[in-house]
């Protein structure tokens, strides 16, 4: 009987010395576990430790996530809406980089360093226009994507001589016809193309 129960209590504090090292991980870690990775270790360490795996009965519950704040006069929706600002902001410089491609670069001159902000900005507020426009449309909130697909979309010019053997032409800039998906991502987003991009010009050779 002694080594039984001295073989139930190693294989116990196996299970112990193991849930601890798990809870001390999910502690440590900067970002959120899958909860099915964790339910897959915590099963693995009852199958090594079977023999003092009835004794335990373990769950996994998930935290909350609590917000604090100096002022006591907002609303928790107030307060709410006011921290998701800063998450977008966060994500703002993140599309600036990768979405956007446009990387900091290290201006010396004053009026430079403020047309580089002013250019960065103004290409997040087309991008944040074209996310709710994209989601006003029901397709979805990736501009990515739209861009990509819209960017296939060319325009192409025509040159034709004139009749008059003056050596002149006549150029049309048009837009070339979308395919049948892209008209279909047109009529989502309300979108009419123009067939011209100009008006007809004479142009001299």
């Amino acid at each position: 009987m002694e080594k039984e129960k001295a073989m139930d209590e190693r294989f116990s504090n196996r299970i112990e010395e193991g849930l601890e090292s798990l809870a001390r991980r999910i502690e440590k870690s900067q970002s959120a576990l899958e909860r099915g990775g964790l339910e897959r270790q915590v099963g693995r360490l009852l199958e090594r430790n079977s023999r003092a795996a009835g004794c335990y009965c373990i769950s996994l519950s998930e935290g909350i996530y609590i917000l604090r704040s100096n002022i006591h006069d907002w609303t928790e929706e107030e307060l709410w809406k006011t921290y998701v600002q800063l998450s977008e902001a966060e994500a703002g410089f993140r599309i600036q980089k990768s979405e956007l491609c446009i990387r900091p670069i290290w201006h010396h001159k004053q009026d430079r360093i403020k047309a580089h902000i002013l250019i960065c900005f103004l290409a997040y507020a087309l991008w944040k226009t074209l996310e709710q426009w994209q989601s006003r449309a029901g397709l979805g909130d990736s501009p990515r994507t739209i861009l990509t697909e819209l960017s296939r979309i060319h325009s192409a010019d025509i040159v034709l001589p004139l009749a008059d053997g003056s050596k002149r032409e006549l150029r049309l800039r048009c837009v070339v016809r979308p395919d049948r998906e892209q008209a279909r991502l047109l009529q989502h987003l309300g979108v009419t193309l123009p067939q011209r991009l100009r008006p007809p010009a004479l142009a001299k050779m």
